[in-house]
């Protein structure tokens, strides 16, 4: 309930500050900063080639999945003739490599996370300036993000995207 009190408060506070920001001359802008960093030439480059990462290691991580489960099938046709000393200990080495796997899988979650950062980093730093210059340009006091869920209506003369866009590419 206090979230849902936060956010109507922030929402009041945006909607009056734009009306008195419109009123003393300044406009209020928005920008659509997913459709910047998707359709921008450098975001598409970033895509494709975190995309490419993505698969090798998707592909790397299939093969380690399919050799785990052909080791696991083999244990288990293996079971009925090992002693129970024996199974235990060969289930211990295959609990090892599942745990194993499953550290490589987070750390290969991780690395693209912190790979899409990076590389989306410099493009969102770029579309900020072309914002600013854009926002200079045309007057405006204010840019807010369109996707943000605070922009509930815009006319679209006041949407710099493809602007902004135009200046990226």
């Amino acid at each position: 309930m206090n979230k849902l009190a936060t956010y109507i408060f922030i929402l009041c506070s945006l909607i009056l500050n734009a009306g008195i920001a419109s009123a003393d001359g300044q406009l209020v802008g928005v920008v659509d900063m997913q459709k910047c960093i998707q359709t921008s030439s450098a975001g598409k480059r970033a895509r494709a080639e975190l995309e490419g990462a993505f698969n090798k290691k998707k592909k790397e991580l299939q093969d380690q999945e399919a050799s785990l489960k052909k080791q696991q099938e083999e244990f288990m046709k293996k079971a009925a003739a090992l002693s129970d000393a024996a199974k235990k200990e060969q289930q211990a080495k295959f609990q090892e490599k599942v745990m194993k796997y499953q550290e490589l899988v987070q750390k290969s979650q991780a690395d693209i996370q912190k790979k899409e950062q990076e590389m989306s980093e410099p493009i969102i730093r770029k579309i900020r300036e072309k914002v600013a210059e854009i926002a200079r340009k045309r007057s405006f006091g204010l840019v807010l993000e369109k996707n943000d869920n605070i922009v509930i209506y815009t006319d679209g003369k006041t949407d710099i995207t493809e602007d902004v866009l135009k200046a990226l590419d």
